[in-house]
């Protein structure tokens, strides 16, 4: 018996795009009252990290743009005390704000529609949790033929161990790789 295998034939586009410019924007993820208390012991790390991205990226003049989660079941909706960030992270009021209700940031919100209106094609993600929301709208923006990075140190999750894994699993970008790309954008 013979058996005869056929492989598909690929040929190269010769011609390459020329590549867009990095427009990058900051996505802060869920990092509420009411979540912050059921993360790790690095959290207090993380949100210094966070609050220099924030600082970078309004210096910079690039968008940071706020993602809430709204969950009725557990109390955390608009108007909550647990539904706001902590008073020490550094948004504005003018930072754009997007509510979910799933772990992907990008699930039924408006999220893809705010980064677009700003002009953006390159994120990068913090907060938390590294091993859920954080994760989840990472693969979302994979979806979406964003480049997306995971913020080494920025993101948090209720097993230290675990944000680690996703910190290495995913190839997480660090404060100063973020730092030399922000600041040399669009030059």
């Amino acid at each position: 018996m013979l058996i005869a295998f056929s492989m598909p034939s690929f040929a190269q586009d010769k011609t390459e795009k020329p590549k867009e410019p990095i427009k990058p924007a900051l996505i802060v993820i869920d990092i509420q009252k009411a979540f912050l208390p059921m993360m790790s012991s690095d959290k207090d790390m993380a949100m210094e990290y966070i609050n220099a991205l924030i600082e970078l990226f309004h210096k910079n003049g690039y968008p940071v743009i706020r993602v809430y989660h709204t969950s009725e079941e557990y109390g955390v909706t608009p108007g909550s005390d647990g539904f706001e960030f902590p008073e020490t992270v550094k948004i504005l009021p003018t930072d754009p704000k997007v509510l979910k209700t799933y772990p992907d940031g990008f699930n039924k919100t408006e999220l893809d529609k705010v980064i677009k209106t700003k002009g953006s094609n390159t994120l990068f993600l913090c907060g938390l949790s590294s091993v859920g929301c954080v994760l989840a709208t990472w693969i979302g923006a994979q979806n979406f033929d964003y480049q997306a990075f995971m913020v080494k140190d920025a993101i948090i999750s209720h097993n230290s161990q675990y944000t680690k894994n996703v910190e290495q699993m995913f190839d997480a970008v660090t404060f100063d790789m973020v730092k030399l790309i922000v600041e040399h954008a669009g030059r």
